[in-house]
């Protein structure tokens, strides 16, 4: 392949490479991902999952990107094919809390009434925010991908100089990959866990804020079925499911939904979150190519996907980006 088959060579097929190849393909570029794995394989496949920019940096920038995706989502909710709904219901604490910053731009925002809570909770705010079905999703990013002439290619990468003279744009979408293909050892994983169970008749989602706690707390219903969560354990390789976690997961979301003891599980999901103390946006030179890095968006990939792609398409504004 030589560099006047591409425009534009991606790494990655997680949300982030997968939304960044389309709008640089809808562009009228010629796009192909490069991916260690395919999306079904992906961190993003085993997320919740829904908007919120939780605990990401830089706070400007990640105001800007959640705002454009939140527009896009929005729009998207429209569509039933695509996975993406907007659904109602309750972020809580168990201790006095302000409500989120980013509160304000979704639906129906307002604080809960004492009356609406779960037992043992003090404070909670009630929104409408989509919520998305991953592998439903990232299937139909897939297909509109395919439907501008993108295409996929499993290749797993050693180095990101085996990119050089492929394209005169790459994009760096690899997730916690981009740990070694970089080098970047500012990037760590937070792994993830969660457990998809028949849903007993749940219409509302429900999540605990629970600050810098490994112990995560939610109830995401995705029609047929629930996607329970969660764990964020710094630090932490494995992605096998482990039965101990999944079983205090189950707990914790019956602790606040009764109707959830005793419901079949259906499947265990695992992804590292590729974490690191900045989110990633930004370019450099490869040999002859621009290098476009966009990794590192933690668990706020999908929240920050569509407005960290915009960046990476715009030439006025990734011209304007260097490396830092």
């Amino acid at each position: 392949m030589t560099r006047t088959d591409l425009d534009a060579l991606v790494i990655g097929a997680g949300v982030t490479g997968l939304t960044t190849a389309i709008c640089l393909a809808e562009a009228g570029l010629r796009v192909t991902i490069w991916a260690a794995e395919p999306p079904e394989r992906t961190t993003s496949y085993a997320a919740g999952a829904m908007w919120g920019p939780y605990l990401v940096q830089p706070v400007e920038r990640v105001r800007a990107w959640s705002a454009k995706t939140l527009d896009v989502l929005r729009r998207l909710a429209t569509d039933p094919t695509t996975g993406v709904r907007l659904v109602a219901g309750i972020e809580a604490s168990r201790t006095p809390a302000p409500p989120p910053p980013w509160g304000a731009q979704l639906d129906g925002f307002r604080m809960c009434e004492p009356s609406e809570l779960p037992h043992g909770f003090a404070t909670g705010w009630r929104y409408t925010a989509p919520l998305v079905d991953m592998p439903i999703y990232l299937g139909y990013l897939r297909q509109r991908l395919a439907a501008v002439g993108g295409q996929i290619v499993i290749r797993r990468l050693s180095t990101l100089d085996e990119t050089i003279g492929v394209a005169p744009m790459i994009v760096n979408c690899a997730g916690m990959g981009a740990r070694d293909l970089v080098p970047d050892l500012d990037l760590t994983p937070v792994r993830g866990q969660l457990v998809v169970v028949e849903n007993p008749g749940i219409t509302e989602f429900f999540s605990e804020d629970t600050g810098l706690s490994p112990d995560l707390l939610h109830i995401y219903p995705q029609g047929e079925t629930l996607v329970l969560g969660g764990t964020a354990q710094p630090g932490e390789w494995s992605r096998e499911p482990d039965l101990e976690t999944a079983a205090a997961i189950l707990g914790r979301c019956a602790e606040v939904e009764p109707r959830l003891r005793g419901v079949r599980v259906i499947e265990h999901r695992v992804g590292l979150r590729p974490t690191r103390p900045h989110v990633r946006v930004e370019e450099q030179r490869l040999g002859a190519a621009r290098m476009i890095h966009n990794y590192g968006h933690s668990g706020a990939g999908l929240t920050l996907s569509w407005g960290c792609a915009f960046e990476v398409a715009d030439p006025q504004e990734s011209s304007s980006r260097r490396d830092q």
